[in-house]
């Protein structure tokens, strides 16, 4: 490889290591809200107003939900999950997830599957658009959600 390549996959390699994946401890939410507002906010427009970003924070703070973020020197990233116990199995399920530049935090991935199946977790499941099927490649599409508003015909 050449002097050019080898010194942007250093660059590259650099750079990956200076990001760190975290997991927000119910007691600290208050304090990376306002970091990470913005990131959920972009998530809610995607969905059929199950909820609201104001709503996310009540779940995290109480742990209900759990809320990750890959940090550089800001947080660029935020994935907000919620254990499931099923009546027979317990899955991992991911609410919300939004960052930029994805090449660079995605790889955590795996980490959070580890966390969950220590929590006895034996899969994962997201409810999210179909061009997440393109990025999460070992992943295969089990359901289609349909809704169907119902707010006009109430009185």
């Amino acid at each position: 490889m050449d002097q050019i390549g080898l010194q942007v996959r250093a660059r590259e390699f650099i750079d990956t290591e200076q990001i760190k994946c975290k997991l927000i401890h119910p007691d600290s939410i208050e304090l990376v809200w306002d970091e990470v507002e913005p990131h959920i906010a972009r998530c809610t427009p995607h969905s059929e107003g199950e909820l609201e970003t104001d709503d996310f924070f009540d779940y995290l703070v109480n742990a209900e939900m759990q809320l990750w973020v890959a940090v550089d020197k800001e947080i660029i990233a935020v994935m907000v999950t919620q254990i499931i116990p099923y009546p027979k199995k317990k899955v991992l399920r991911v609410i919300a997830i939004a960052g930029e530049d994805m090449d660079r935090w995605f790889h955590f991935l795996p980490s959070i599957e580890e966390w969950a199946m220590e929590l006895g977790c034996t899969s994962l499941e997201a409810w999210g658009r179909k061009g997440w099927l393109k990025v999460l490649k070992d992943w295969k599409c089990s359901y289609h959600i349909l809704t169907k508003d119902l707010k006009g015909r109430m009185h």
